[in-house]
């Protein structure tokens, strides 16, 4: 196998434009050919060497100024790599290439594109999920002329959500069960309920009480758990139970809670994701986007 120097020199010579992410998907793999840790910061470095990019095309900004093209470009080439298992995050703000990946490069292609990526099923997963999140005809999102422009921007925000509660999940997976309790505690808070030590109040005076379950698992919940979890509830004489995992639940669990007097909320990873975004909790806002048409009232004449 060709190492990450004998590569590079075919990019040696006259400057290159900013790649495309699709385009820094194959030389970032490369990159981490040693098996090591490396840190993103590194990554971005070498392969801005690689391409020789001037200082000034390495700070150039998105439209948004929030953060260089570089680095938002190589940040969507390894998350859409480890959807695809090529590359793993042994830890906060480091990259590893992975078995996978290491198979990858021995019969490399010239690109890793999205087609390449969709012959792994984690990365079939992770598209469907966007797929099924977008009104749009996932024909018509690869040519833009058949979509308004609202609707390119509505696919391109519910690209960003996604890829935001993909990685979030992940993140949450990492934690500690303790810390994972109390993110079950803030997102409540957060919701406008109140709560401590596995009971949250349904209103500001606690006559109504909700008791909780979390479970930072990875292993899908079947039923034996809900009916353990609705077993508490009747020793507790309490109606209204919450049950939190990052898994998701069987379909005997789903009915099992359906089926029964009290009520048991089942949220799964998924949902617990969506709900954190919709509420702030473990995510922060980058950008504001305000859209405006004219406003026909303005310009009525009497």
């Amino acid at each position: 196998m060709p190492n990450y120097n004998d590569w590079s020199r075919h990019f040696r010579g006259s400057p290159m434009p900013i790649p495309k992410y699709q385009e820094l998907t194959l030389p970032l793999l490369r990159f981490l050919v040693d098996g090591e840790e490396h840190a993103v910061r590194e990554a971005v470095d070498a392969l801005a060497q690689e391409f020789r990019l001037s200082p000034e095309e390495r700070q150039e900004m998105l439209p948004s100024g929030r953060q260089p093209l570089l680095r938002n470009r190589v940040g969507w080439a390894q998350t859409h790599m480890k959807k695809a298992g090529l590359l793993e995050y042994p830890r906060r703000g480091y990259i590893r290439i992975t078995d996978r990946g290491r198979a990858v490069l021995q019969d490399p292609p010239e690109q890793i594109t999205e087609r390449y990526l969709m012959r792994f099923p984690e990365f079939q997963d992770f598209k469907n999920q966007q797929s099924s999140k977008t009104t749009a005809d996932p024909e018509e999102t690869a040519t833009t002329t058949q979509q308004t422009p609202e609707e390119i921007i509505d696919s391109a925000h519910q690209a960003l959500r996604t890829t935001l509660a993909t990685d979030l999940l992940d993140t949450i997976k990492d934690c500690s069960p303790a810390f994972f309790e109390q993110l079950v505690l803030d997102l409540l808070v957060a919701m406008g309920y109140g709560g401590i030590d596995g009971i949250i109040s349904e209103d500001r005076l606690g006559l109504d009480v909700i008791y909780l379950q979390a479970k930072r698992w990875s292993h899908t919940v079947g039923r034996p758990e809900i009916q353990r979890f609705a077993g508490a509830l009747h020793g507790q004489r309490a109606r209204k139970g919450v049950f939190i995992t990052t898994s998701d639940f069987t379909r005997e669990a789903r009915d099992y809670a359906a089926s029964i007097d009290i009520k048991i909320i089942l949220i799964d990873g998924d949902r617990l994701t969506e709900l954190m975004i919709d509420h702030g909790v473990g995510v922060s806002t980058v950008q504001t986007l305000e859209l405006k048409r004219i406003d026909q009232d303005y310009f009525t004449e009497e």
